[in-house]
């Protein structure tokens, strides 16, 4: 085949136009191995095409097993969904159990009990147990007695700073003003100018 026939076909089977036997010429021609180098874009499109028939037809009920799939997934997730909705309604049932539980549980043991059946002896109980309850906290205020130092010596140390540093931001305010006064003597026209 020449070039310009060549060119003709695969104007042809571009167009749509091409029938299989002028398509069957084409692969044939493309398959040889002697082309010239303006037709190499269109070999390798006819060796994709030549390649792709060697792909196997998918085996008999290849469509069947696809669907049964299919349909087993969509009754794997209706089960799912069963089981979230039974799952969510026994938890909430669990939740209101254990709450009904402990609110009975909590009400048998907020019932006092007496441990004492002599007043005086009970009496003298509670006051050493707040005895007890005093001294402990006592000696915990005595800890907080060293961190109260430290608070009163930043706090007297931060006046000092603010004090200095009031001082100095008026002091600078001061040399502010007095180099404007320098200017206006030394510059008075370039003041009237940036006015």
């Amino acid at each position: 085949m020449n070039t310009q026939e060549i060119t003709r076909l695969l104007e042809k089977y571009y167009s749509g136009e091409s029938t299989e036997e002028e398509e069957l010429n084409l692969k044939t021609f493309f398959q040889s191995g002697n082309l010239p180098e303006e037709f190499e874009t269109e070999k390798e499109i006819f060796s994709y095409y030549s390649d792709a028939e060697q792909i196997p037809e998918p085996s008999s009920g290849f469509e069947e097993r696809i669907i049964a799939s299919i349909d087993d997934q969509e009754n794997r997730e209706s089960t799912d969904r069963v089981r979230r909705g039974l799952l969510t309604i026994m938890s909430a049932a669990a939740t209101l159990l254990l709450l009904i539980g402990s609110y009975f549980f909590i009400i048998r043991k907020s019932e006092p009990k007496d441990t004492f059946s002599n007043p005086e002896i009970a009496y003298a109980e509670t006051v050493k147990i707040l005895y007890d309850v005093s001294s402990k906290i006592n000696r915990g205020t005595e800890v907080l007695e060293q961190v109260r130092k430290l608070d009163y010596a930043a706090s007297r140390s931060f006046k000092t700073i603010n004090k200095s540093t009031s001082i100095f931001h008026n002091n600078l305010k001061n040399l502010a003003y007095f180099q404007k006064a320098l200017n206006m003597v030394y510059y008075p026209m370039e003041i009237g100018i940036n006015k």
